[in-house]
């Protein structure tokens, strides 16, 4: 039974660990990218571990795809096997003490309006990338 600090999700989880990639603009236009790994994946969203020493503010958009050796896993929602699916950092997990970078970062997908993607999101991406410009 859940109590009244459980947290509603849109969508199950499932762990699933495959390497996969990130890649954004940063304030300057600049085009990076991160390595990262998949932990907890969803229809939603997934969180990814990165070992990267580029910090990717909340809510900046970012492109995901898995490695394509692993685009066939079972395990991952169909959008992740199709290729570079678009989202936005919705969580930014707490900094490594060794390198002062998030350790990791949860990841909304950006899909169909029709798949009830909270506008809130939306719009604070559409920000960032505003102010970023």
């Amino acid at each position: 039974m859940a109590g009244s600090g459980a947290v509603k999700r849109s969508a199950e989880r499932s762990a699933v660990t495959l390497p996969a990639r990130l890649t954004w603009k940063d304030a300057s236009g600049a085009v990076r990218f991160a390595s990262v790994i998949t932990r907890d994946v969803s229809e939603a969203g997934v969180f990814v571990e990165c070992d990267a020493g580029a910090a990717i503010p909340l809510y900046r958009l970012v492109h995901l795809q898995v490695e394509r050796a692993s685009q066939g896993a079972d395990s991952l929602p169909m959008r992740l096997r199709e290729g570079r699916v678009l989202s936005a950092v919705w969580r930014v997990a707490p900094c490594r003490r060794s390198t002062g970078t998030p350790s990791g970062y949860a990841l909304r997908f950006l899909i169909e309006p029709k798949a009830a993607v909270p506008a809130q999101i939306v719009r604070r991406a559409v920000e960032s990338i505003a102010f970023a410009s």
